[in-house]
C-alpha cells in the first residue's frame, strides 16, 4: 500500500505540513509506504487550456516536473492534498497542481484510489477549502476518507496546539489505509 501526502503550502515545515506528516505517520503504522512531496519543491507550469488531454490522456507539458508527479499518482493507492487556506480555497501551488491533474481525467487514472483532504486556517475557510478537494476526488472517482482534517493556525508551528487537528490528522491516516485495505480485501 503507498499514500502519497502532497503539501501545499509555500512555507516548508510548517503548520499544513505538521498535520500532513502526523497524516502519513499514522498511515505508516497502519503499514503503508509513504511519501511527503512539497508542492514548493516541484517547478510545475500551469495548465495551457489546450485539452489535447482529453484526446490523447497526456499532458503536452513535458518540461516540468509533473511528469515525475504523474508517475507518483498513479502508484499510490491513497492520496492526502493538504493546504492553507488562501481566500477560501487552496495555495497557487496546490491549485497549479490541481489543475494539472486533469490530464488524468480522460483514462480515470484516479479512479477507486482513496483521497483525503488537510486544510488549515488561521480563522476561517476550512470547510471551502476541504469541499474544494473533496470534489476534486469525486470528479476523479475516487474514494473520500471522510470530511477530511483541518486546523486552525497562524504562525509557524502553532498548529501543535490544536490537538483536535492533529487527532483528526492521525484518524485520516488510519482511514485512508482501512479503506485501502478494505478495497484490496474485497478483489
Amino acid at each position: 500500500m503507498k499514500v502519497l501526502g502532497i503539501a501545499g503550502s509555500p512555507r516548508k515545515e510548517g503548520n499544513t505540513e505538521i498535520l500532513m506528516r502526523t497524516a502519513l505517520a499514522s498511515a505508516e503504522r497502519f503499514g503503508a509506504e509513504v511519501e511527503l512531496l512539497r508542492a514548493v519543491d516541484k517547478n510545475v507550469k500551469p495548465c495551457n487550456g489546450c485539452l489535447t488531454c482529453l484526446k490523447t490522456g497526456e499532458c503536452v507539458i513535458k518540461d516540468d516536473d509533473m511528469q515525475e508527479i504523474y508517475q507518483k499518482l498513479q502508484a499510490a493507492d491513497g492520496i492526502i492534498l493538504g493546504s492553507p487556506v488562501y481566500y477560501f480555497s487552496v495555495t497557487a501551488q496546490m491549485k497549479v497542481l490541481i489543475d494539472r491533474m486533469f490530464a488524468l481525467y480522460r483514462d480515470q487514472t484516479l479512479a477507486n484510489k482513496i483521497g483525503g483532504a488537510i486544510a488549515v486556517a488561521s480563522r476561517t475557510g476550512c470547510i471551502c477549502t476541504l469541499d474544494f478537494f473533496n470534489r476534486f476526488f469525486a470528479y476523479h472517482n475516487m474514494l473520500v476518507a471522510g470530511m477530511g482534517a483541518s486546523g486552525y493556525a497562524s504562525k509557524k508551528g502553532d498548529i501543535m496546539k490544536d490537538t483536535r487537528a492533529l487527532r483528526e490528522s492521525e484518524e485520516l491516516g488510519e482511514r485512508l489505509i482501512f479503506l485501502i485495505k478494505s478495497i484490496k480485501d474485497s478483489k
